[in-house]
Order: structure tokens, then sequence, then C-alpha cells
């Protein structure tokens, strides 16, 4: 598919988007009372009443410490679909470092140890060096972001995520003039990760934005989901979420950021070039070589009768992504 960049730059609006009516509403009423004695009153209705718009399933589960984030203002980054329940997605999972079923990570993760923890900062920047966890978390403010997840393989889900946009953390760094990718290494540790070693993947994991990608305000740096902080079999204790790309995109339990200047070569990409391009965002045009990508199954959703979702371009996120884009072959640059 052949992108151009339409005179509007990319706004077209789809249907996932539109904000309800009565939320709309209820925004006017607050911008309206903003600067009066009220205005607090308002706030706090407005907020009890966009907590009760969330499906239940988006609530905290009280399972692993919990990490709040306000709600975020950046566009697009909160759907108004119902969310996946978090029993099914921390328990249907890729995460190869712990196995290839499913159902693997869940049953083996809990051998990964979190803390302590640090990423290093490597490469085209000013100012490389290592971050501890807690620096990492008090670098931004931490928002929930409901999110559309679609993987490869053809499902979906639907996660509130928390944590801030990477580019809070870029801008820190500051990259350097000739610095065009950001690639990130994963951990690999065969001691906590049974899986690692295995044919299946060259390890460390490694995957890569271009710097415009990353620099993305939906590109999020997450440290938890469900309002509580990553479970282990998620990619604790922090990961990317890049909700326009495919899943195997956003890279889990990240111990290195390196900024460079050429292309980097990606995991998956490695493995089977013909299936995994390096951009890998998602489209509906554009077939895996097994399978088709036109549909896709949303975990919990799996009635008997259940149809198929029509899977959307850019996983729905063209109005927010799709000038990053502006003239590429997307079927040539899959």
């Amino acid at each position: 598919m052949l992108i151009k960049n339409n005179a509007d730059g990319f706004s077209h609006a789809v249907s996932s988007e539109i904000a309800d009516r009565r939320v709309v509403e209820s925004r006017r009423t607050l911008i309206k009372h903003m600067g009066t004695g009220v205005a607090g009153a308002v706030m706090a209705s407005w907020a009890s009443r966009q907590a009760l718009a969330q499906t239940p399933a988006a609530a905290r589960p009280g399972k692993l410490a919990a990490l709040p984030g306000r709600q975020s203002v950046v566009p697009g980054a909160v759907t108004m679909e119902k969310a996946t329940s978090y029993q099914d997605a921390s328990s249907y999972n890729n995460f190869y470092e712990f196995g290839t079923d499913k159902a693997d990570p869940a049953a083996n993760a809990h051998t990964l140890k979190t803390r302590p923890w640090t990423v290093d900062i490597e490469g085209l920047v000013k100012k490389p060096g290592s971050w501890a966890l807690d620096d990492l978390l008090k670098l931004g403010a931490m928002e929930e972001r409901i999110y559309r997840l679609r993987c490869v393989e053809g499902w979906s889900m639907v996660i509130p995520w928390v944590g801030y946009s990477l580019v809070d953390l870029i801008k820190r760094v500051e990259p350097l003039g000739n610095a065009k990718y950001v690639e990130f290494v994963t951990l690999a540790d065969p001691k906590t990760m049974p899986f690692v070693g295995s044919r299946v993947l060259e390890w460390p994991y490694v995957e890569a934005l271009r710097l415009d990608e990353a620099m993305h305000p939906l590109t999020l740096l997450a440290f938890g989901m469900y309002g509580e902080v990553l479970p282990n079999q998620n990619g604790a204790p922090l990961r990317l979420v890049v909700p326009w790309k495919y899943g195997f995109k956003s890279g889990k339990s990240i111990v290195k950021i390196r900024f460079t200047e050429k292309q980097p070569a990606t995991a998956w990409n490695k493995a089977a070039a013909n299936e995994y391009g390096f951009y890998s965002n998602v489209n509906p045009a554009v077939d895996h070589p097994r399978w088709s990508q036109a549909t896709e199954r949303r975990i919990g959703e799996d009635g008997l009768f259940t149809k198929k979702r029509k899977t959307l371009m850019f996983n729905g996120y063209e109005a927010q992504v799709g000038q990053l884009y502006a003239g590429m072959d997307l079927k040539k640059l899959y």
C-alpha cells in the first residue's frame, strides 16, 4: 500500500477514536467551570463518571504493587473499547525467553528477578549512562493509556498500560544529529529465563524503531498495567508499547537502549525476513506468508458464533501516526 501525504496530514478519525457525546459534553462542562469555585467539584464529578465509563476489567486487580497513572491527554491514547480481562492479558502471552506456548510465560516467568534493574543508554547521545529503575520511574509523569495491541498471529487485546512517552527519556539523553534509529535490547539471562539459548531466535532479543517513531507521543515506556506494576510474563519491570505496530515490536524487560545511525538488525527480521519486516506496522493489506492479516480475533470474544474483527490500518491509529509513513510503499517496506 502506498501511503500518500494528504492535504489534511492524515487527520481522518476512525470510529473507535470518536469520543462519546456524553464524554465530550462533560469535558465542556469542566472547561466552563475552570477558574471558578466549583471547578474542584466538577473535576471530581467528571472523574467519577469517567471511571464508571470504563469496563470493570480495567480496575486494579490487586495482585501486585499498585502503580497508578493519571488519564492521558495524548490524542488517541485512550480507546473506549472494552478492556481485555486481566486474567487473559496476563496468561496468554508471547515471551519466548520463557517458552513458545502462550501459557508458558505465566508458568515460568516467576524466576525473573526485576530488582535491582538498570537500563544502559548507549550510542549517539550526548548523555550516555546507566539508569536505575527507580530513577526511570520518576523521570516522567505516569499515565494510564488504554491501547489496542495486535499480534502478527491474528489476535488482539485492549490493555490499560501505565507509563509515560518514551520521548521523555529520549529528550533527557539528547540524541546527536546523526542518530536515526533507536535499538532496544532485552534481558537474556539463561539462569532466570529457561528458554534463552533455544534455536527459535538469536539472543538477546533485539527490536528497533526509527527515531521519529520512537519520539512519537504514543510510543510508551510502560512500567505497569491495570493500575499495577507489570507482571513478569508481560515484560517486567519495563517494556515498550508501540500500539500501531505488531506486538513483537514492543520489546520486554529492556536492559539497553542504543541510538544508531544505521538501521539495527532485529530479532524476528533476522529469523525470517520474508515474514517479519523492520517496520511491521499493522497493515491488513499485507498478509503474512502463511495467513491473512485482514481480520483478527479479540481475546475474550471466543464464542462459537463470534465473528472476527476487521483489522484496521495502523491498528486504528492512522489519524495519529499515518504521517510518519507518507510516500512510503508499505507493501515493500512491511
